[in-house]
C-alpha cells in the first residue's frame, strides 16, 4: 500500500514537471509565432530559463517587507512551501543547513514563501520555524496571486535566480543541502 502511494506521488511529480515543461515550450512557441523570431527572454519577465523572475513584495513573518527585485546582485533561492506539506518538512532543515554553511560564501539569499492562504495560521507557521530554528526570511502569502504568477502546482517548489534576477532553475520537489549547493554553484 505504501509503495503504491509512493509510486502515485512520484507519478504526480513527473506529470507536473512534464506539464510545466510542455506549457513553457508552448509559451515559447507562441512568442516566436507572434514576433517571427525567438525573443530575448533575458530582458522579459517570465518563468522560462533566462527570463527575469516576476517581481513581488511580501511581508516576512517578522513584519519586514521583501521585494524580489531589491535582491539583484545576490543569488536567490525562492522556495514555496507549507507547514502541512511532508516533503516541505523534510526539505526545510536542508535549506537551513545550506543557509548556515554556504549562503554568505555563495552570495545567496534564501526566501521561503509560505502558502499562508491555505496553511494553518501564523501561529502554526511560527511554531514550525521555531521548532526547526529557521533563520532565513519566511515570507507570508495571504492570497494565491504570487503562486499563480509562478505557476506553482506542487510544493515544495524552488526557483534558483541569478544575480541579475533571471530564473536559472525551477525544481519541483524537496531538495537536500548538496543539491541546493549544486544548483547555486552552477550559476557561477
Amino acid at each position: 500500500m505504501k509503495k503504491n502511494i509512493g509510486l502515485l506521488f512520484v507519478l504526480a511529480l513527473v506529470a507536473t514537471m512534464l506539464g510545466t515543461y510542455i506549457h513553457q515550450q508552448l509559451q515559447k512557441a507562441e512568442a516566436i509565432d507572434k514576433v517571427g523570431y525567438e525573443a530575448d527572454l533575458s530582458k522579459e519577465e517570465g518563468l522560462q530559463k533566462g527570463a527575469i523572475a516576476p517581481d513581488f513584495t511580501l511581508e516576512t513573518i517578522t513584519g519586514e517587507k521583501v521585494t524580489l527585485s531589491d535582491l539583484k546582485g545576490k543569488k536567490v533561492i525562492l522556495n514555496f512551501w507549507a507547514t502541512w506539506c511532508r516533503p516541505c518538512q523534510i526539505e526545510m532543515p536542508h535549506l537551513q543547513s545550506y543557509y548556515e554553511d554556504y549562503a554568505k560564501k555563495d552570495n545567496v539569499v534564501i526566501i521561503a514563501a509560505n502558502t499562508t492562504y491555505n496553511d494553518q495560521g501564523k501561529d502554526k507557521i511560527e511554531t514550525f520555524i521555531n521548532r526547526l530554528d529557521i533563520t532565513f526570511p519566511i515570507l507570508l502569502m495571504p492570497d494565491r496571486n504570487i503562486i499563480k504568477t509562478y505557476e506553482v502546482l506542487t510544493i515544495p517548489s524552488t526557483f534558483v535566480i541569478d544575480t541579475e534576477g533571471r530564473i536559472q532553475h525551477h525544481i519541483v520537489g524537496p531538495l537536500d543541502k548538496d543539491a541546493i549547493r549544486d544548483y547555486v554553484t552552477q550559476l557561477d
